[in-house]
């Protein structure tokens, strides 16, 4: 199994639980953002709006879930784990699935192309 040594299987069935729910919130406020943003704008403007709220997902979601972090082990620290705006090698290379393989490069990957179809999409299925 590729996600055998993933330390998302450290966690206990409550914390990955939690952490599931905390990525599912912060992946569905970024499609709702694009959803809302794709319906008024142009194709073109839409999936550029993908992008950056991808690209976004990718560079501040590392705080969040450190935070959450902190919520289930002791003594973790209060800092700041959000590093350098990502470059466009990372964001492709996670858009292509070639980063190294695990549970949170892969779905971050496809909430990438969930975000760039809706953009794609949405004016048709609003129209439609």
């Amino acid at each position: 199994m590729p996600y055998a040594e993933d330390s998302f299987f450290t966690l206990s069935l409550q914390g990955q639980v939690g952490l599931v729910l905390v990525a599912a919130v912060l992946a569905g406020l970024a499609v709702l953002i694009v959803w809302r943003g794709a319906a008024r704008w142009p194709r073109v403007l839409s999936v550029a709006l993908a992008l950056i709220v991808f690209t976004l997902f990718v560079w501040l979601s590392p705080q969040v879930y450190y935070q959450y972090f902190r919520l289930i082990f002791d003594g973790l620290p209060q800092q700041v784990v959000v590093k350098a705006w990502p470059d466009v090698g990372h964001v492709w290379r996670l858009l292509t699935f070639a980063e190294r393989p695990s549970l949170s490069h892969h779905g971050q990957g496809l909430l990438g192309w969930v975000l760039v179809l809706i953009a794609v999409l949405r004016r048709r299925v609003a129209k439609g």
